[in-house]
């Protein structure tokens, strides 16, 4: 596969198709139902008609879920109770499909891809691809293909796990930059080679997916940058910790804040100054979702961070963009305000790895569906009011 650029990528991302969201509009006003009475979801598939310009949208399936895994200079903060090498830990057991994501994805027929773009720990060589990172060893610099023959692919059951480590984790953003500019163009330009590979390969609609011991602060801190919101009103209690770490963990994000004063016109830069390796990632992997005019569902704060920085690189990608939950770390609902996006499902939850999006997977196929499938009052010959 030919390497697709981040510069590309943008220029490829056009605005919603305005004649198809009005002809989603009349259906829906023709439908068998009250009009308006399927709330959200009536203006959810408005939107996807506009996306990908047609009236009725093509149904959402197969699915595929991209889980970027990376790790954290500021972990050395003490901003987790949780110690780094889970992240990797995690990874294992992606593989071996016994998180909480593997088993949302069985329920909704989605594909795994578990992508190792900035793991601190190398993983065990029983995980290991043959491939490296996008550019190494891998025909026309193509992100390497699963381990299992059609692991990873839609319709396939098996997780597949893709070496694409751009470091060994983040430098500690409160000391330095996280990442220099190439490293965080890498981490961008894997995540569209993940969703270009997933894509080609038959995916209707793209999730996302994160894991990383202590994301959630450079995830907050991503949206106080992009968001222009405060240190207090980005940063929650990512995997659970107590009021005087959840104080620190702010006086954290604040401190890179004003070490960088990171300027949002520049995205690229914002991401290399406090952002992750699975930030930018997600980044990418949006991007490209937007390019090829496919929906891509927004799972909680670590997605939503690299959501705004999606829309900094191009606001029209927000277009792509589905909601599918409001985590309860308040950065979430920040960065899902600015963007504009309302979410599907409110659950309370703040796990990551793609649970919440997989979860609202049905919902947006639902919304799809009714466009395809409802009859209009004419055609079922039924009194209109």
């Amino acid at each position: 596969m030919t390497r697709v650029s981040l510069e590309s990528t943008v220029a490829a991302v056009r605005p919603a198709d305005q004649p198809a969201m009005a002809a989603a509009r009349e259906l829906q006003a023709r439908l068998t139902k009250p009009a308006g009475s399927l709330g959200a979801l009536e203006e959810l598939s408005v939107r996807l008609a506009g996306l990908a310009g047609a009236c009725p949208p093509p149904l959402p399936t197969p699915a595929a879920v991209a889980v970027f895994a990376g790790d954290h200079g500021v972990h050395a903060q003490a901003v987790s109770g949780w110690p780094q090498e889970v992240t990797g830990q995690m990874v294992a057991n992606f593989l071996a499909g016994g998180a909480v994501v593997n088993a949302f994805a069985r329920q909704a027929g989605a594909s795994v891809t578990v992508v190792d773009v900035g793991v601190a720990t190398p993983l065990p060589a029983a995980l290991r691809t043959e491939a490296a990172h996008p550019d190494a060893g891998v025909p026309d610099g193509g992100v390497p293909d699963a381990g299992e023959p059609g692991a990873g692919v839609p319709g396939s059951g098996a997780p597949a796990l893709v070496e694409a480590n751009v470091r060994r984790g983040t430098r500690d953003m409160t000391v330095e930059p996280a990442l220099t500019r190439d490293e965080a163009r890498a981490a961008v330009e894997t995540g569209i080679q993940v969703a270009e590979r997933l894509l080609d390969a038959g995916a209707k609609v793209l999730l996302t997916g994160d894991m990383g011991i202590a994301n959630t602060t450079p995830a907050a801190t991503l949206i106080a940058a992009f968001t222009g919101c405060t240190a207090e009103q980005a940063t929650g209690r990512g995997t659970g910790i107590d009021d005087a770490m959840h104080a620190h963990k702010i006086a954290v994000v604040r401190a890179a804040l004003d070490r960088h004063a990171p300027d949002p016109a520049d995205p690229l830069g914002v991401l290399a100054a406090v952002g992750g390796l699975e930030h930018a990632a997600i980044a990418g992997f949006i991007l490209a979702a937007a390019a090829h005019r496919v929906p891509v569902i927004v799972d909680g704060v670590i997605a939503a961070s690299g959501a705004v920085a999606a829309a900094a690189f191009a606001p029209d990608a927000v277009a792509a963009m589905v909601a599918g939950h409001l985590s309860a770390e308040p950065g979430a609902a920040v960065a899902l305000t600015h963007l504009g996006l309302e979410p599907l499902l409110d659950l309370g939850m703040r796990l990551g790895e793609g649970s919440g999006a997989v979860l609202a997977l049905p919902v947006v196929a639902a919304a799809v569906r009714v466009l395809h499938e409802v009859a209009t009052f004419d055609s079922a010959g039924v009194s209109e009011k």
